[in-house]
């Protein structure tokens, strides 16, 4: 699943290629997909015109000068490509088998959004994803928005602020409070697994039994492995892309993830692979010992 560099490295190129451009048509194959009443997206979304795009943990927020937004979740296997009309009408990369060249629209496509010079796809293997289009003002108001927990990388987002929150989930393993978005936005399994690497946390560990020393050292860690991801374009584990349809580099960097067998970086020791939380996890024996 798309975590928040992914989603923030599409809402980064959609915002300097969709402000201003005019919607002039919309097609889906699939109503779970695009679940919008046909008078809705007729009266505030055909002759619309961009006016931003904004993240909330992994969500994507298009605004519309009608008032409403295409409020868009990549779950699994979401992508949002954008090809302006005088690109070239293939791409490589951006597909599991990245030998492939595919022409868009594509198997995976679900919805496509025509502007006048370009068109924005959708493409969503697993059918998970969706693309709703819901009043500005009211999107504040959605269940998820109500539940979820404050942007890591916000100024206003403090190691204060981060302890206080992980104390909602003392009982439970680190790895998993890491994985609650009720906790903290954005965080999936990729970048719990390296922040809790660069901590030197098991992630097994109860929280409570995590000292503060280290929690304010996973707090600089967790902040240190989302910008860097950002700066790498994010992580291309099985399908995401950028708005380009480019893959993200940053598990060219990953220092634990997908790495199991081989040595870690910081002391040499096999690095192993395990299940907590209901996750595939990468751990170090050495530098990460269970308590």
């Amino acid at each position: 699943m798309p975590e928040l560099p992914e989603v923030e490295t599409v809402r980064t190129g959609l915002a300097q290629l969709l402000p201003n451009k005019l919607v002039t048509a919309v097609t889906t194959d699939t109503d779970k997909s695009f679940p919008n009443a046909p008078s809705d997206v007729k009266r505030f979304l055909i002759g619309a015109s961009v006016t931003d795009v904004r993240r909330r943990a992994k969500v994507l927020l298009i605004d519309l000068n009608t008032g409403y937004t295409l409020v868009t979740h990549l779950k699994m296997t979401g992508q949002m490509v954008y090809r302006s009309n005088d690109d070239h009408e293939r791409f490589g990369a951006g597909h599991p088998n990245d030998s492939l060249i595919n022409s868009l629209p594509d198997r995976s496509t679900r919805v496509i959004i025509e502007f006048e010079d370009a068109k924005l796809f959708f493409n969503d293997q697993r059918k998970f994803g969706w693309i709703r289009l819901i009043p500005t003002i009211e999107v504040e108001n959605l269940d998820f928005f109500k539940k979820v927990g404050p942007e890591p990388l916000s100024p206003e987002f403090t190691v204060q602020i981060f302890m206080e929150r992980l104390q909602r989930r003392k009982n439970t393993n680190i790895k998993a409070a890491l994985l609650d978005q009720t906790v903290l936005a954005g965080i999936g399994n990729i970048y719990a697994d390296e922040s809790l690497w660069g901590a030197k946390i098991h992630p097994s560990t109860l929280v409570k039994n995590v000292p503060d020393a280290k929690l304010k050292l996973l707090y600089t860690e967790i902040q240190y492995v989302l910008r860097l991801a950002i700066e790498k374009g994010g992580s291309t584990d099985k399908n995401y892309v950028n708005a380009e349809g480019k893959k993200g580099s940053y598990m060219s960097f990953a220092r634990v993830f997908r790495r199991e067998n081989l040595p870690c970086p910081r002391c040499g020791t096999t690095i192993i692979k395990t299940r907590v939380a209901g996750r595939g996890t990468h751990t170090c024996p050495k530098c990460q010992p269970e308590l």
